[in-house]
């Protein structure tokens, strides 16, 4: 469900019945199914919106191979509950990571729409190991700080989107203010350090350097 850096996947590591309720929140005092087993789940996907009217959904992945989803048997949520994910394929129009799946059980539009931002884990032991040192899990790069090459914090990553061109490091800025996108690539990122929560990075100088405007929208 990773990707080395460079752009190109890597191993594979990455009822016409009423709308299903939400998933029952642990009581007070208690923690999640996911809290409980902290790093031992991995963020693997996110649910959007419905797509059209038979209970298609549409699906954030972030597993290496998006399409490989589907193929880890059921998936869990903050809650504990199970879904069965069939029939992925690419969204129309979306970026590589955006499907469109069928939920076993799920059949309406009102269920499809239920499912809106739910996020999916799956126990870490199911997934592929990486086959070399320079893949890495999407997933567990979200929430790392980054660091400049002389040991200033520049910020957080936030995100792993891909748009068609590679995978970008979406990171918010330390010091508050719209977030940029980093290629994850050897020459921006040259150190990924997991067990220390942290990646080092080599940014331009503008990285967060508010857009410039187009010549026709400059300030007479």
């Amino acid at each position: 469900m990773g990707r080395g850096r460079g752009g190109g996947a890597g191993a594979t590591f990455d009822k016409g019945a009423p709308t299903p309720p939400p998933p029952t929140p642990p009581h007070k005092g208690e923690e999640s199914p996911v809290a409980a087993a902290g790093s031992d789940l991995v963020l693997v996907g996110e649910f959007g919106r419905a797509h059209g009217l038979k209970g298609e959904v549409r699906l954030k992945s972030h597993t290496g191979d998006p399409l490989a989803i589907a193929t880890y048997g059921p998936l869990l949520d903050a809650g504990g509950r199970s879904y069965i994910l069939k029939n992925p394929r690419q969204a129309p129009g979306g970026a590589p990571e955006m499907l469109v799946v069928r939920v076993e059980g799920v059949i309406s539009r009102d269920a499809a729409e239920a499912l809106n931002r739910i996020e999916l884990y799956l126990p870490r032991e199911k997934l592929p190991r990486a086959e070399d040192e320079d893949e890495f899990l999407l997933a567990d790069l979200i929430g790392l700080s980054v660091r400049d090459e002389a040991g200033a914090i520049i910020g957080t990553i936030v995100d792993v989107p891909n748009f068609g061109g590679g995978d970008l490091l979406e990171i918010a800025p330390a010091t508050g203010g719209a977030t940029a996108f980093l290629p994850f690539t050897k020459a921006f990122v040259p150190v990924v350090r997991l067990a220390e929560r942290l990646v080092v990075a080599a940014p331009p100088d503008d990285l967060f350097a508010p857009a410039r405007p187009e010549p026709d929208e400059a300030p007479a």
